[in-house]
């Protein structure tokens, strides 16, 4: 007797065979007609935060947490990000940040990679619009020689000059192949028409402050941007406040600041005039579209209000925004909409890729959308769907203990105070559809947004007349 095996074919064709039958098995359930209801919800156990300022000026915020043996530090500098870049070098932050782990004047950038690895555990940093987080994490019995790695790094980066053309050659090269992406050109241009010469609109690099950095004037930048009495370090974990206190203070305390303190960045403007621009790009099949305004300030009184209605707009798969434009229209792969909130200031943007040909049809939705969640109270069911799925999305986040030191560091950069953590989802169920309905109207008005659109004008300039006198850029 021969023995056979089947051929990929054959498989392919019994896997599909079971994949329908299956499928049919599937469409013979049927669901209760009244699903039960949803469990009650569980009110997010706040930790306790031992609070210390040092003599230099550096707060600690200490919360422990018995979980797996690792302490999680972040050091957040406030004032360090892109809100302190000159206007002629934007994005500065980002090569600087970049740069602090790749040499001190103790070890060399391989050196720091391995020592965190052998502490279990790793080490980096990131730059935002209100400061700079160095963060790093290692096994418990290694915590104390973490914490004094990571002071080295934050405290003393040599930026080597090999390493900080290395650095350079790579954004060169990272801006090159972004530059080419619509989606990068529509949010420069974005920034642009929403802050105007704010320093928070200046965040994209440009080839002439990529090459004109080096060593020196970054580590110029460092001595002027970190400071002690501008920085806090959280640290969470499997440690005790004494024993964490006693590591900021040996890691720390000598940190002293040089020169005065930068200004305080200054508020952008509240409004912005509308403009409706067409960057140029031929042979596009897509249409690119952003649109945007000003928005709020972290700190602001309707700022949960706010995270609430963009949540219902357009922040995720659910969100009207993109349940019309992608499920229901078929326009596109994904829609959002909703508002960004940093310390000074903030923004309100949309956007989506489409059709060539559903350009106008998309920008039309939009519009529609925008107008009817501040024309119309939200039912009360997709309120409470929606404060559900942000409560719980919000505790889950915060059940890790790199997270809740992330999300502490990240609330102190941009104005919120330690209590925020355990404040917000409670407030965020005191919303109501009226507080929606009155954020969207003065948030979402579609008349106070800006319009920019990246493609080919051949194909969507006649579609945009329908939406005022737009301004052509070309590439």
């Amino acid at each position: 007797m021969t023995k056979t095996t089947p051929s990929s074919f054959h498989l392919g064709l019994i896997a599909a065979a079971l994949a329908v039958a299956g499928a049919a098995q599937a469409a013979t359930v049927t669901l209760p007609a009244e699903l039960p209801p949803f469990g009650k919800d569980k009110p997010l156990a706040v930790p306790r935060i031992t609070q210390q300022t040092l003599p230099n000026g550096l707060q600690v915020w200490v919360v422990p947490r018995n979980g797996i043996p690792r302490v999680d530090f972040v050091l957040a500098v406030r004032g360090a990000g892109f809100g302190a870049d000159a206007p002629d070098a934007p994005g500065r932050a980002r090569l600087l940040a970049g740069l602090l782990s790749e040499g001190t004047a103790k070890r060399t950038s391989k050196q720091i990679a391995e020592a965190a690895q052998a502490m279990g555990g790793s080490l980096g940093a990131s730059a935002s619009n209100d400061g700079i987080s160095v963060f790093g994490n290692a096994l418990t019995s290694h915590a104390g020689s973490m914490a004094q790695l990571l002071a080295d790094v934050a405290r003393r980066p040599a930026f080597p000059d090999g390493e900080v053309q290395l650095a350079k050659t790579n954004a060169l090269q990272s801006l090159k192949a972004s530059g080419t992406q619509p989606g990068f050109r529509a949010a420069k241009a974005l920034d642009g028409a929403i802050y105007g010469p704010h320093a928070y609109g200046r965040t994209q690099e440009t080839e002439a402050a990529i090459t004109a950095a080096n060593a020196e004037t970054l580590r110029d930048e460092h001595a002027r941007r970190f400071r002690p009495d501008r920085a806090l370090l959280v640290i969470t974990g499997r440690i005790d406040a004494a024993a964490a206190l006693k590591l900021a203070r040996d890691a720390f305390g000598d940190w002293q600041a040089r020169g005065d303190a930068p200004p305080e960045l200054t508020a952008p403007a509240a409004t912005a005039p509308v403009q409706r621009l067409l960057l140029e790009r031929p042979g596009s099949v897509q249409a690119t579209l952003r649109l945007g305004r000003p928005g709020m300030a972290a700190d602001g009184d309707e700022q949960v209000a706010l995270r609430l209605t963009s949540t219902i707009l357009g922040t995720g798969f659910s969100s009207r925004i993109n349940q019309n434009l992608r499920e229901e229209k078929g326009y596109t792969y994904g829609a959002r909409a909703g508002g960004q909130s940093w310390r000074v200031g903030g923004a309100i943007t949309g956007g989506a890729d489409v059709r060539n040909e559903v350009t106008a049809a998309a920008m039309t939705e939009y519009i529609n959308e925008y107008r009817r969640i501040g024309a119309e109270p939200v039912p009360e069911a997709e309120l409470a769907m929606n404060k559900r799925f942000m409560a719980g999305s919000y505790l889950v986040s915060t059940q890790l203990q790199g997270s809740v030191g992330r999300q502490l560091a990240g609330n102190w950069l941009v104005g919120l105070p330690a209590d925020f953590l355990g404040k917000f989802v409670p407030a965020l169920q005191k919303v109501t559809a009226a507080e929606v309905q009155a954020v969207g109207r003065k948030y979402f008005n579609p008349d106070e947004q800006s319009w920019v659109v990246v493609g080919d004008s051949s194909k969507i300039a006649e579609q945009l007349k329908a939406f005022g006198d737009f301004v052509t850029v070309k590439p």
